[in-house]
């Protein structure tokens, strides 16, 4: 019990729930900030692309669809099932743990969506930095789209309630320990759920020193999906460009 209460992504991201209460998220939205990035980083064609903390690899396959040579990776193995469904000879899925480097190099890795600073070990954010650097190619760019906090905690939704596909879902947010709290609670089929996502406040302050740490180069620092520049205490999103 312990184990799983540490390592709460991967309980709550392999359950269907998760899927379910996430299925609004704007994805029109999300293809646009890749279209952005990959104009940025200016991929070469069939580029190599790492999609790190894919899901069910939505972002992978618009990646693929670019004309690139997609892996998507995650720990979920529900997550990695559905998305194999999608697999080509340019796009495939693997189960990764992002903390460990990969054996391939590639041109170009997407961490997107926050999908970083879920480890209860600090050392833990260092060691993923780490493993995403050596996972590229000598001329390779990575991307981690995370949330500016100094924006998220002052303009936190405390309590929401969410209706999905019948189910209710009662969601409370708070800032405690340096770290950011999502509890989730509903009921379905007579069964009572709790769910807490917790993932850690990292500043941009704190990504440079995770980065001077890791000796990695930051080189872009935006704010938005259109990749407007970033403001502290007014953008929206915290999006790194780093090699």
């Amino acid at each position: 019990m312990q184990k799983e209460q540490a390592n709460w992504f991967a309980s709550w991201f392999d359950t269907p729930y998760y899927h379910i209460l996430y299925k609004d998220r704007d994805y029109a939205e999300a293809q646009h900030l890749i279209d952005n990035l990959t104009e940025y980083l200016n991929l070469p064609e069939k580029a190599n692309v790492l999609d790190l903390a894919c899901g069910k690899g939505r972002h992978s396959i618009y990646l693929n669809k670019l004309g690139f040579q997609v892996t998507g990776a995650d720990l979920s193995q529900n997550s990695i099932k559905e998305a194999a469904q999608h697999q080509n000879e340019n796009l495939k899925f693997v189960i990764h743990d992002m903390r460990e480097p990969f054996e391939q190099k590639f041109d170009a890795i997407f961490n997107l969506f926050t999908s970083f600073g879920y480890f209860e070990n600090h050392n833990d954010n260092l060691k993923t930095l780490s493993a995403i650097k050596n996972s590229l190619t000598e001329y390779g760019f990575a991307v981690m789209d995370f949330m500016n906090v100094d924006y998220v905690i002052p303009n936190l939704v405390e309590n929401e309630v969410k209706i999905v596909d019948g189910i209710t879902f009662n969601i409370k947010r708070y800032y405690k320990d340096n770290h950011i709290f999502k509890e989730i609670r509903f009921t379905d089929q007579d069964q009572d759920f709790f769910f807490t996502e917790k993932v850690a406040a990292l500043t941009l302050k704190d990504f440079e020193n995770l980065m001077e740490q890791a000796e990695i180069y930051l080189l872009d620092v935006f704010g938005d999906y259109k990749l407007n520049k970033f403001y502290s205490k007014n953008s929206p999103r915290l999006i790194m460009i780093f090699k």
